[in-house]
């Protein structure tokens, strides 16, 4: 190694600088944060001054980074402040767990099970255990003599000692002799207590009354016998076998996340951003069911990212996909993502037995069990005043989300429920028994008697409408149908929940889609507040299947998988997909799993309780009982037919050509409606403008501009109406058509 020379070695004097009072430099620093607008150079000590000063420092500083233009006291956070603490958010005083009184008597049920398990378990076993501790009792007892004999000898010390006589260091070994003597001599004492002890307890042994005797010596076996235990071969056996998970870090999220391939993280990591930013709070337990992570990603990316790339987000964390569960918490911000990490597959955990099966009734104004979230919350459903739609690829849990919603419903004895089961498989066959109007199947005389059934429903609204708007305000403050008014029977305000599986077969029927479009929309516009609530459910969520006026009046939303942001959308509601909500991360595997929107501020994660069909006719069967006991059995449950004839005739062509004389070939809209009513009170007597049309527009015939006028108020003039050569015209087609109406 050589020896620096005169030009490597450090000058000391050309690098003396001068001594700066800190104290002075703050208090100057100070009095130009106030003064405002920077009137000195920035850097301590720097005695420039002039034009080549203010030149540097507004640019650059001396080690080349940018100078701020705001003042460093704007730039520095205040130390207090109270708006800081008023916008803060509170932790709550008692926990969540003690809060919900079901989950809490459900963590209760669950601790007191694992108890009464684990004592059945090993109380089985005791002989087993009896003969284990029998069987090493010796070995306990020669461990524990072997032990006292090596520590009353100083055995423990022999190898220190006979290295001392290998080596021939004799006064080494002196003093360890020596130290050795004073040992023995000491223990040898207690081993003489020890002694006369054990012959004491020997005696009162021998003289104490049996059950003591056999007492004694069965905690002295089993004290021997565990002492005997190998450490493989523990003396019980395990009563539960439990799978550890590895705790969720920080460093493994950051790794995850830098191996998804997100143009913006990836930017990030390459500028050297390590992450330790992104977690605004720490990684913490959640409800005892996994791990709760909030991050914040960098400027520019959005967690809806993250979202979409959840089966890799699994993969890059190591966890089940169904433990993996990205969500975007818009409240803060698009790019603040919270992820829950769950300790078991959400997928294939056991299903969560529904809370009303064997006890309890359902109030359809109150939120009702309806599944639980990724961290074993329930997640609860309030029917009323909300109508619902649930969608989904087959196969996928939607009918059982259908039945589960209506099996709610019957458990309310006060509700009437119409169940129209469209796929024609029966799998709403169970609510046969409570239900006041059922149909299963698509054939001509199903789609009549649905088609008669909605019909019903709108006339059932209308009435319902008049009474809510003749109560006196004192009991209907609201113009609405609420829980008290529900319980009043003279009344007939009871609630109504109406659901339909597969209705785009309804919507898309080539004769009475535009009906049943004009009277659902209607229900689900005006029926909330009557009492009367429509459940649609389908398969293929697109314009068809919910048209635009319906889809956008519903107010729950249940999405399971889909496959694309249209359906998404459809389902849950227009910019939910952007906003992260995006039901297209669901898996094949992820069945009854699916995002609740509208039952809260933010749509949730909720597998659906699991009720199959033998299982529902138990849940029915009570239902019933309720039923009975408040006299609540009507209508197909009662054994009452729903009379069809009106729908299968269809005689509104027939009749339009009735009115329409040759010498009135063209009339109004208005006008006509007036004439049918005339003609046929029992069947047009509530008939309005667009209900004639919508049903004469499932013939083809569409209204045009006529000259006309009404009798009743001698008005003359252009309006919209219907000519009676057009309706000759369908007539023609429609009976060349076999009586179903123009083809589409």
């Amino acid at each position: 190694m050589t020896s620096p020379t005169p030009e490597d070695r450090f000058d000391w004097q050309a690098a003396e600088a001068d001594v700066v009072d800190l104290t002075a430099a703050r208090q100057r620093r100070d009095n130009r944060d106030d003064a405002g607008p920077d009137t000195e150079p920035d850097t301590i000590g720097d005695t420039r001054t002039g034009a080549e000063a203010d030149t540097e420092h507004d640019t650059e500083d001396d080690t080349g980074r940018p100078v701020l233009v705001d003042s460093i006291g704007v730039q520095r956070r205040p130390r207090f402040s109270l708006a800081s603490f008023r916008d803060a958010q509170r932790v709550p005083i008692v926990p969540s767990t003690f809060k919900s009184r079901t989950e809490f008597v459900g963590n209760l049920a669950w601790a007191a099970g694992f108890g009464a398990h684990a004592l059945a378990y090993h109380a089985l076993r005791l002989p087993k255990y009896a003969g284990r501790v029998a069987f090493r009792t010796p070995r306990g007892a020669i461990r524990v003599v072997s032990t006292y004999t090596r520590w009353l000898f100083d055995l423990e010390g022999e190898p220190v000692r006979q290295a001392t006589v290998r080596t021939e260091d004799a006064e080494t070994y002196l003093k360890l002799a020596r130290q050795r003597d004073r040992r023995v001599r000491w223990r040898g004492i207690t081993a003489v207590g020890m002694l006369a002890l054990l012959l004491a307890v020997t005696g009162w042994v021998v003289l104490a009354p049996t059950w003591q005797r056999w007492t004694a010596l069965g905690v002295l076996a089993a004290i021997l016998g565990y002492l005997g235990t190998p450490a493989d071969k523990p003396l019980l056996d395990t009563a539960v076998v439990r799978r550890d998970v590895a705790p969720l870090t920080s460093a493994e999220v950051f790794a995850a996340l830098g191996s998804l391939r997100i143009p913006g993280i990836d930017a990030a990591i390459r500028r050297g951003d390590n992450g330790k930013r992104w977690f605004p709070a720490p990684i913490a337990r959640e409800n005892g069911a996994g791990w709760r992570c909030e991050v914040e990603l960098p400027r520019g990316v959005v967690a809806s990212s993250v979202v979409d790339k959840r089966e890799e987000l699994a993969a890059a964390l190591t966890r089940p996909l169904g433990c993996v569960w990205p969500q975007v918490n818009a409240e803060v911000h698009p790019g603040w993502l919270v992820l829950f990490v769950a300790d078991k597959d959400m997928s294939k955990a056991k299903p969560t037995v529904f809370p009303l099966l064997k006890t309890g009734t359902a109030n359809l104004f109150k939120p009702a069990p309806f599944g639980t979230d990724p961290r074993g919350t329930l997640v609860t459903l309030t029917l009323m005043y909300a109508s619902m739609i649930v969608g989904s690829i087959p196969r996928m849990g939607k009918t059982f989300a259908l039945r589960l919603i209506l099996l709610i419903a019957a458990l309310d004895p006060r509700a009437q429920i119409f169940a129209f089961d469209l796929k024609g498989t029966g799998d709403l066959s169970p609510l046969e028994p409570v239900a006041h109007r059922y149909r299963a199947g698509d054939d001509d005389e199903d789609i009549a008697y649905g088609l008669t059934a909605m019909r019903e429903l709108r006339t059932e609204m209308r009435r319902r409408t008049k009474v809510i708007r003749e109560l006196p305000r004192d009991l209907c403050p609201e113009n609405k149908v609420t829980d008290d008014l529900a319980n009043i029977k003279k009344l007939g305000l009871g609630p109504i929940v109406a659901g339909v599986d597969e209705c785009q077969v309804w919507f898309e029927h080539p004769k009475y889609g535009d009906e049943f479009e004009e009277i659902c929309t209607d229900l689900i516009k005006r029926g909330p507040a009557t009492g009367i609530d429509l459940v649609l459910a389908t398969q293929r969520p697109d314009a068809k299947s919910l048209p635009s006026g319906i889809s956008a009046n519903a107010v729950l939303r249940f999405c399971l998988k889909v496959m694309g942001q249209i359906e998404n959308d459809m389902v849950l509601g227009t910019s939910q997909y952007k906003n992260g909500i995006r039901a297209t991360m669901f898996g094949r595997r992820d069945r009854g799993i699916g995002y609740l929107a509208g039952e809260g501020d933010d749509p949730v994660i909720a597998r659906t309780f699991y009720v199959d069909g033998p299982t529902a006719e138990v849940l029915v069967r009570r239902a019933r009982g309720l039923r009975e006991k408040a006299g609540n059995i009507t209508g197909h449950a009662a054994g009452v037919a729903l009379d069809t004839a009106e729908v299968r005739r269809d005689t509104v062509l027939e009749d339009l050509a009735a009115v329409m004389s040759e010498k009135k070939p063209k009339v109004w809209t208005t006008v006509l409606v007036k004439l049918l009513a005339e003609l046929r009170p029992e069947v047009y007597g509530d008939l309005t403008a667009d209900q004639l049309r919508a049903a004469v527009k499932a013939h083809g015939v569409k209204p045009g501009q006529v000259w006309g006028n009404d009798p009743d108020t001698d008005e003359t003039g252009n309006r919209q109406g219907y000519t009676r050569t057009d309706i000759l015209k369908a007539l023609t087609e429609r009976d060349g058509n076999g009586g179903r109406g123009k083809t589409k």
